[in-house]
């Protein structure tokens, strides 16, 4: 089912990318789980302010944020680490690496523009948007839910004989106390050996 939806979601996409106009070069991106990948955004016109790497089909998540003047840069919190920059601003190649299936989207570049005509930041899509599919899953969490469930199982069997052991145990502690509080025996009594010896002397 997900195979399906990916390569729906890419058709789409592509269809999305190519009637976007000449400004963007997009394309469809495979990677393996944990692989990287680099986007390239670039503009060729000059007075950009700032670049943004968007996510999504509306681009409404920020992947990145870089400006131009001050050169900091924020990052996405489940990208933090994982994301490397090479170039001269405004022409970043902006590396993707450990590829999760969460990653899975489209990559747009976009930059803002400060307009003195409106006075206003202005953002124009830049070059370098892509389709990124991520292919296959984690080993790791695959192997950790089996580890998972191997330790629940080992747990469960441990308390259920500590359960009987316990029960075990109070079973023999009732028992003797049990046999302890008998009533005690009759010790048969000697009196008529006592009045015949009596009567003897």
């Amino acid at each position: 089912m997900s195979a399906i939806y990916l390569t729906l979601t890419a058709v789409l996409c592509l269809s999305c990318t190519a009637l976007s106009g000449p400004g963007s070069s997009g394309g469809v991106v495979w990677r393996d789980f944990g692989e990287a990948v680099t986007i390239q955004c670039r503009y060729h016109e000059e007075g950009q302010d700032s670049l943004n790497l968007q996510q999504g089909l509306s681009g409404k998540k920020s992947v990145l944020h870089n400006d131009g003047i001050s050169g900091k840069t924020n990052t996405a919190e489940e990208f933090s680490g994982r994301l490397q920059l090479n170039g001269v601003f405004p022409n970043l190649d902006i590396l993707i690496k450990n590829l999760t299936s969460e990653d899975t989207g489209t990559y747009w570049c976009t930059y803002m523009k400060f307009d003195r005509d409106s006075l206003l930041d202005k953002e124009v899509k830049g070059s370098g948007s892509v389709l990124l599919v991520v292919r296959g899953t984690r080993c790791d969490e695959q192997q950790s839910d089996s580890n998972n469930l191997i330790l629940v199982s080992v747990v469960i069997c441990a308390a259920t004989l500590l359960g009987i052991t316990i029960c075990f145990l109070i079973w023999i502690i009732l028992k003797s106390k049990m046999c302890t509080a008998k009533k005690p025996r009759l010790v048969p009594n000697n009196d008529v050996y006592e009045e015949m010896r009596g009567g003897r002397k």
